[in-house]
């Protein structure tokens, strides 16, 4: 049986991995996630995601199947990382304001001989958003380690007025696609060998 491993410290992805009903352990390596100036967001998180699955693949036995993500915040074709300060937190959120964003995670699916890539992209829709609730959503602590300063599965919820896409894209990890994925390499089965009979 192949043994399945999520390259991704990300608290997010491993709730959305257990929601899908996944046993996996979890493996991670530093890569170097520079970003170079000029390549579209999508571009950007698949070749992060391979990136990050390649460095745990070539530190683990050959049969396990390494899952990377990788996920930005992009407005007007710039792409908005995690906020370095309170006051890049500001800047993103003062952006993001009244206006439509794009959320992009890149998924990589690596072994068996094989390897998956593709990029997910959900739109958000934020309400217009006062100085005032900016700086108070900054002070809970909450923006700043997530890509483009908000959390839609926390309080940056109330923020959000409508998403057109995948909800669990925007939290890290379409899992749906990554289902479908998984299934295509003979892999979906997974998720139903441990539940009990009906």
């Amino acid at each position: 049986m192949n043994r399945i491993i999520l390259a991704s410290a990300s608290p997010r992805r491993k709730e959305l991995l257990e929601q899908m009903g996944l046993k996996f352990d979890i493996v991670v390596e530093e890569v170097d996630e520079t970003l170079e100036s000029g390549k579209a967001p999508c571009d950007i998180v698949k070749e992060l995601a391979l990136k990050k699955a390649l460095a745990v693949q070539g530190k683990v036995e050959e049969n396990c199947v390494v899952i990377g993500a990788d996920t930005v915040v992009a407005y007007g074709g710039r792409v908005l990382g995690k906020p370095q300060s309170p006051e890049d937190a500001y800047g993103m959120l003062s952006k993001l304001s009244g206006k439509r964003h794009q959320v992009c995670t890149g998924v990589a699916v690596v072994g068996r001989g094989k390897t998956e890539v593709f990029c997910e992209e959900t739109f958000v829709f934020m309400k217009s958003i006062s100085d005032e609730e900016i700086r108070a959503y900054i002070g809970t602590g909450e923006p700043h380690d997530k890509a483009g300063a908000y959390g839609i599965q926390g309080i940056g919820a109330i923020f959000v007025e409508r998403i057109e896409g995948d909800y669990n894209n925007v939290v890290g990890l379409p899992i749906s696609r990554l289902y479908d994925t998984l299934k295509k390499e003979g892999l979906g089965n997974f998720i139903w060998q441990n539940k009990k009979d009906i």
